[in-house]
């Protein structure tokens, strides 16, 4: 786990912006405690003076250097000066930090789900339970990692190298033991450090379980009460709550340990400084001024430092989150839809897809042109699903070439209905749906009765499955007709139809090849195979292995007439 991972400069520019603001605000924050600093020491010094004079302790160089008495206002209103402006500036990092905090987490939800909208839905990747409680609760710990960490390592990086310059002037002796003790505190951190991530890993790996527990009970809570299963579900997500529970408290303890080190080191350290400060002062050989500058200026050498340390292991849950961000958003760049070749109808040459390494379809050929209707079969995991993500430019083909037409309208095997009206969801993407499209493809596919303004629960809630599927159906029409899309492409279109909507589906496909579309099918439904004008086979790879080796096969797409 990294204190500043550089794909958060990446990824969020936001971030940029905090860091050189803050970098800024904490240089200024610097100079100005330097300058109070100095001139507390000099108002302290001019008015204890007299005092030790008179008591005979002003011997040797204690009075060196010190201002004559009348200068004291104007010390201490220079003093004061300096404090308010050490406050503005640590104000306004605060502020950058966090106003940068929702810059930044707004940018990495967009960017993580334009990310996901690019990505194939054949994806291998974490769970909507893990993404939804990474881009919901993960990203919101990021508040924490830039309202208390990022200030804190700006001024640890600005501030500190000056504040040990200025003690290294004006006291070598001192410098150099604070050069000396210096590197303990961050060997400390480092070692609280790793048990944190561990500790903290664990965590959140468990607050994803939790999640995704929590999330499948919700989804099928319908089939649980049926059965009767729901207390069992119910006990499973108690005991879960009270693991995660546990977990937080070992995180919890973990922070307070290494708190109470870092306050620890640094208290050693100051006491050090300040025994060889206070020893050559009562020696008479250091001046009081610059003893007392010195003292002042150490807390803050090492407090920096301190707060970092126990800033970051509070934050750590927003940075894990970010990780798996980050992971996100390059695994959508990497899974940016592919291109293909330009066609009038589709030609799929010889073509090989893999998935994790692995292959799961081809060689594969296969033609569909404008005004045809070709269905896809095969048995299940023979790469049905595959191809036609690869048709749709998501997977990139190892082997072999793929043309098709620039519009495509395409529905896949889970409807994906989003909360809304139906209509938003018949047209969705379409920022100004047209009502009598809307209406038209309804009719198609035997939905006339609803209305378009019927309001949807989550996840299409308020239709049945078949109707959730024919609204799925009536979506790919809406965008053949409204973009004159040339392909039509349906992944198991009928899988949950009867038998009279089967065939009002089969014939709306039929009327748009008749209207110089070209369709393409991937069904294990009879009546649709026995629709379409030609049926290619798929199988699976592995069973090529010895007929292909034996007689020359070359590819798994085996087409015949329907």
């Amino acid at each position: 786990m990294k204190p500043l991972d550089p794909r958060l400069l990446r990824h969020a520019r936001a971030a940029r912006g905090v860091l050189l603001i803050g970098a800024g605000l904490g240089a200024l924050r610097t100079l100005a405690i330097l300058a109070w600093s100095w001139l507390l020491a000099q108002a302290l010094a001019v008015a204890v003076l007299p005092v030790l004079g008179g008591l005979g302790g002003a011997a040797g160089r204690v009075s060196e250097g010190a201002l004559p008495p009348e200068q004291l206002p104007w010390l201490l209103l220079g003093a004061l000066a300096a404090l308010c402006i050490r406050s503005a500036a640590s104000w306004g990092m605060d502020a950058v930090a966090a106003r940068g905090a929702v810059q930044v987490k707004s940018q990495l939800r967009a960017a993580a789900l334009d990310a996901l909208d690019a990505s194939s839905p054949l994806r291998e990747g974490p769970s909507d339970a893990e993404q939804a409680t990474v881009l919901g609760r993960g990203l919101d710990a990021l508040d924490g990692y830039f309202s208390a960490y990022v200030p804190q390592l700006i001024l640890t990086a600005v501030a500190t190298p000056l504040l040990v310059l200025a003690v290294l002037i004006a006291d070598p002796v001192s410098g150099v033991v604070v050069l000396i003790v210096f590197p303990v505190i961050p060997v400390f951190m480092i070692l609280i450090g790793l048990a944190t991530q561990a500790v903290q890993d664990r965590q959140w790996a468990q607050l994803q379980r939790l999640s995704s527990s929590f999330l499948d009970a919700v989804s099928g809570l319908a089939t649980l009460k049926i059965f009767g299963r729901e207390g069992r579900q119910s006990a499973r997500i108690a005991r879960e709550t009270d693991e995660y529970r546990s977990r937080t408290m070992k995180v919890l303890r973990v922070t307070f340990l290494s708190g109470f080190v870092l306050d620890l080191a640094g208290t050693f350290s100051i006491a050090l400084v300040a025994v060889t400060v206070g020893t050559r002062l009562v020696d008479g050989a250091f001046p009081l001024a610059l003893g007392l500058f010195v003292l002042l200026l150490l807390p803050e050498v090492f407090i920096p430092i301190r707060q970092v340390g126990a800033a970051f292991h509070a934050s750590t849950e927003g940075l894990a989150a970010s990780t798996q961000v980050f992971d996100l958003i390059e695994r959508g760049a990497d899974a940016r839809v592919s291109a293909v070749d330009a066609g009038e109808g589709v030609l799929v040459d010889a073509v090989v897809l893999s998935r994790g390494g692995r292959r799961v379809a081809g060689p594969v050929t296969l033609s569909a042109d404008p005004g045809e209707v070709v269905g896809i079969a095969g048995p299940s995991g023979a790469g049905k699903s595959t191809l036609i993500a690869a048709l749709l430019g998501f997977i990139a083909p190892e082997e072999g070439r793929i043309a098709r037409p620039a519009e495509v309208a395409w529905s896949g095997q889970r409807p994906g209905l989003l909360q809304g009206s139906l209509s938003e969801n018949v047209a969705l993407g379409d920022s100004r749906p047209d009502a009598a499209l809307v209406q038209r493809a309804l009719a198609a596919v035997g939905l006339a009765g609803l209305d378009p303004e019927t309001q949807l629960g989550a996840t299409g809630a308020g239709l049945s499955g078949g109707q959730a599927q024919r609204v799925a159906i009536a979506r790919c029409l809406y965008r053949a007709w409204s973009r004159d899309a040339a392909l039509l492409l349906l992944d198991e279109p009928t899988s949950a139809l009867d038998a009279e909507n089967e065939a009002l589906v089969c014939r709306a496909l039929r009327e748009e090849a008749q209207a110089g579309r070209a369709v393409l099918v991937v069904s294990h439904r009879p009546a649709v195979l026995a629709a379409a004008d030609r049926v290619v086979r798929v199988e699976p790879a592995a069973a090529l292995g010895a007929s292909g080796a034996a007689g020359g096969t070359t590819a798994t797409g085996q087409e015949e007439g329907a």
